[in-house]
């Protein structure tokens, strides 16, 4: 009597935990949707919430002309990238912080910035390659360099044993290959070029367009499954290889599927509206603090927080310069600084 009543409590315990987690995931959509909004709402031609609600409603061909074109052709896309792409690289960042047991890991810990940054490079500065439409060239240059850091990654590391230390590693210097590749393009660049290469890294969202919204959008919907799937087997990963082995999981194989999702959202993320810094690292740290370490609820809650921190990012820079929007990029840098230091504090404190 007395073992089922413990059973019981446990259960009701269990079932009000996960009440409570999808609460706060709740609540972080809303926070996210009201951001979204307010970012609709700030640009240079003004533009109230009533007024963005009604053209919201009306649809693309709405009454008022002028607030329709604004808002569906240019505001609407880049909040959406900004969402999409904040959501990937939580997403990814969470990932790989599991897989790699590092609280500091993020995907551009294995190069995947420098990657892209050198292939959208390639593509300012030698033009379409003769065959690709301008506006295709440097985002697809971008994903393909992407890829390529991928592979050399994973070559490597399966070469010498696909163990976090391996992957860090081997990351480690693809990142710096590459960005030795992308100095020496900025140097040998005119002057109007390198202008155009060192825009592209700051990182904005004025490059999305819906062509590259539907495409980050396929990308991250084909990934889900596969993330959902596994998100059981990365929270028993957390537990520690030898802890998760004995639960019967195949720890090796999960970091190579892990790899591959990570690798093709963070393609996906900065392939079209270039480097995005601190995003990918500090949503994850957020995540796991608001739902703990259960990935069910993590990974949305990641993916939720890293689009709260770009959107707000897109809004603090249309606040500060309206005239010509600062790139989220620069925003997230600056703010991911005392971000990082507070999650560098907190993870001693715990050690101590």
């Amino acid at each position: 009597m007395a073992r089922s009543m413990t059973q019981a409590r446990a259960e009701d315990s269990y079932r009000h935990a996960g009440a409570r987690k999808a609460g706060q995931l709740g609540a972080a959509v809303l926070v996210l949707v009201i951001l979204m909004l307010v970012d609709l709402a700030t640009g240079p031609s003004g533009m109230s919430i009533a007024d963005v609600w009604t053209a919201l409603l009306a649809g693309p061909s709405g009454e008022n002309r002028a607030a329709a074109t604004i808002l569906w052709q240019l505001r609407l896309p880049q909040t959406i990238m900004g969402v999409l792409v904040g959501g990937c690289l939580g997403i990814s960042g969470l990932q790989m912080q599991t897989i790699l047991d590092n609280p500091l890991a993020s995907p551009f810990t294995l190069g995947f910035s420098a990657s892209a940054g050198f292939g959208a490079a390639l593509a300012i500065m030698f033009g379409n390659f003769g065959w690709l439409p301008s506006y295709l060239a440097v985002p697809i240059s971008a994903f393909a360099m992407t890829v390529l850091a991928c592979c050399i990654v994973y070559t490597i590391a399966v070469w010498r044993g696909a163990t976090p230390e391996m992957l860090v590693l081997s990351g480690i210097t693809v990142l710096f290959f590459f960005q030795s590749l992308q100095s020496l393009l900025q140097f040998m660049a005119s002057p109007e070029v390198l202008q155009q290469i060192v825009f592209w890294l700051f990182g904005s969202m004025l490059k999305a367009t819906w062509t590259s919204v539907a495409v980050c959008a396929v990308i991250m919907i084909a990934c889900l499954p596969f993330i959902v799937r596994d998100s059981w087997n990365l929270t028993a990963l957390r537990l520690g290889d030898a802890n998760a082995a004995s639960l019967g999981l195949n720890v090796r194989s999960l970091r190579k599927r892990t790899f591959l999702m990570v690798a093709l959202l963070t393609s996906a993320a900065v392939s079209f509206v270039g480097t995005i810094g601190f995003v990918g690292l500090i949503a994850p740290h957020v995540g796991r603090a608001l739902v703990g370490e259960d990935h069910r609820y993590g990974l949305p809650m990641a993916a939720v927080c890293g689009a709260i921190i770009l959107i707000a990012a897109s809004v603090i820079g249309k606040a500060i310069s309206p005239g010509a929007s600062i790139p989220v990029g620069i925003i997230t840098s600056i703010a991911g600084i005392p971000m990082l230091m507070a999650v560098i504090i907190s993870h001693k404190e715990t050690g101590s």
